[in-house]
This record gives structure tokens, sequence and C-alpha cells, in this order.
């Protein structure tokens, strides 16, 4: 026959209170997986995404066909390399010349508007799909896409270029778009005359390295007093870099970031942005760390 067993009540309590710590316990350790999701991709703070001149790993780089994908795959930025003709228009043009993007040759700031619009800058790309695709203008692009996107402007040579600046922003003021511009450039001096005209507008040193990267707190103090961030060439940057930056107060968007395994490096470090030819690639590899996370 069974005996029944005497059960003090604070054996009972003594239960209670383990199971309720072990359920305690195991609801913070999801949270704390949760919090470091967030602060890898917060809701509030997302990476952004830079279409490096348009979608340019789908269409032929800084033309409208290149911009309009990047506004389609939900690019937070499109971003545009911008030069003068000899006339004084702003186009959007990477290389000093048209050689390697257009079926012409020489260069930008001898050319006048209309030989370059002469030009075909999408047969070098796809000779089917792209052919006789134009260079386009700063103006054509805001015209065609307005406020539905974000623009990262980069002024090139500016040095070469007088008067580029103010250019820049008098057609940004025109359409309306101080809110939906930031700034990038590799020289200072091109970036504080921007910082003159506005105190809101986001401005980004460029850095190119060709050894691994490295840059000093005094640096770093320095280009915080004008400056909202920092891009550099991805494949020269590393976690440390990264780190440092953001420690100053910088925002961190390295260039240009194509290939899956980067771009996943990327987000681990903290970046704040990418410019990617890949738009719609970054964000699979994006939502896919999230999912496994």
């Amino acid at each position: 026959m069974w005996r029944k067993l005497a059960v003090s009540r604070g054996y009972i309590y003594a239960i209670h209170g383990f199971l309720i710590c072990s359920l305690t316990g195991l609801i913070i350790s999801i949270l704390e997986r949760d919090i470091r999701i967030n602060n890898l991709l917060p809701e509030e703070h997302k990476i952004a995404i830079v279409a490096h001149r348009g979608s340019s790993g789908y269409a032929p780089e800084c033309t409208l066909s290149a911009y309009r994908l990047g506004v389609n795959m939900k690019a937070d930025y499109i971003e545009i390399d911008l030069r003068q003709t000899l006339d004084g228009e702003l186009i959007a043009m990477h290389d000093e010349t048209v050689n390697r993007t257009t079926n012409g040759s020489g260069a930008v700031k001898n050319m006048t508007l209309a030989e370059i619009k002469a030009l075909d800058a999408g047969s070098w790309y796809n000779e089917t799909e792209f052919v006789d695709e134009k260079v386009p203008t700063l103006r054509e692009i805001f015209e065609a896409f307005g406020k539905d996107t974000h623009y990262m402007l980069e002024t090139k040579a500016p040095e070469e270029n007088s008067g580029l600046e103010e250019k820049v922003w008098a057609l940004v003021k025109e359409f309306e778009l101080t809110d939906h511009v930031a700034i990038q450039s590799f020289s200072k001096e091109s970036l504080l005359k921007f910082r003159e005209r506005s105190n809101n507008v986001p401005l980004f040193q460029l850095f190119w390295y060709d050894r691994p990267a490295q840059i000093s707190e005094a640096l770093l103090e320095e280009i915080s007093a004008y400056a909202n961030g920092i891009g550099a060439n991805f494949l020269r940057i590393n976690e440390n870099y990264v780190r440092k930056v953001k420690q100053a107060g910088l925002l961190m968007y390295p260039y240009t970031v194509n290939h899956k395994a980067n771009m996943t490096k990327a987000v681990r470090w903290g970046v704040d942005g990418v410019h990617t030819d890949y738009p719609d690639r970054f964000k699979e590899v994006v939502d896919k760390m999230i999912i496994i996370r």
C-alpha cells in the first residue's frame, strides 16, 4: 500500500521559485538575443543602401536606366557623380573622360553638353537593351525622380570646376530637395562650401586607401567639425576602422560592397550605410541575417 508523502510548504515554494527563476532566465536570454539583433539592425537607424552610380550592376552606370532601377529597388539613395561640361552644364559622369562609358572620346571639361548628348552611353554595357542611352544632366535626374528618392551627390574634381557647388545647390533648392540630398566628396574645400549653404545637409568626407586603412583621432576630430560621415573603399578598411569612425560620432558608408560575403561582413562591423551596384542583393543579405539570428 502506498503511503502518502508529507511535503512541506517550504519545499513547494522552493520548487516554484526555481521554476520562476528558470523561466525568467530563459525570457531574459531571448530578449538579450533580440537586443543584439536590434543593435545590429536597429529599426530607427537602419543601414542605408546607396545605389552606386545607380543600380549599375544591372544597367549602364550614371544613366537614367541605372538610376530608375535604383529607385525601383528601394535604395535609400541613388549616387550621382557630378561634372561640368565646357558650357557649364552639370552631368552625371564618373570618369574625367567619356571614353569608357560612351562611344566617344575626350575630356568632359572640354566638351559641350550638345556634344556629350550626341553620344551613346549604353551600348558599351549591352548592345541591345541600352542602345543610344544618353548621359543625363542633374536637372533631368531631378525631373525624373523628384522626391521619390534621396540623392547622394558627389562633386568630381571641384578644383577644376569653378562654381560647381553653387550650381548644384541652386538646382537642389529649385527642386525643393534640400531634405532629399546628401553630399560627398574627396575635397574638404568642396564640402565646406556646402556647409556654408546649409547646416543640415549631410556631408561625407571620402577617402581612397591603397593600403590597409588607418585614421587618426586628430583627423576624425577635424572631420567631425564639418561633416557627418566618412566614405572609404571597403577592401582596405576593417572592423577597428569602422569602430573608430563611429566612436568619433561619424557615420560610416564604405564603397563599393558587391559580394554577399563582404555585405555580411559590413553589417557585422556596424556600418551605417553601403554603396553597392546591387541594392537588391544587399537587401537579401540583411533579410537573411535577421532570419538566421
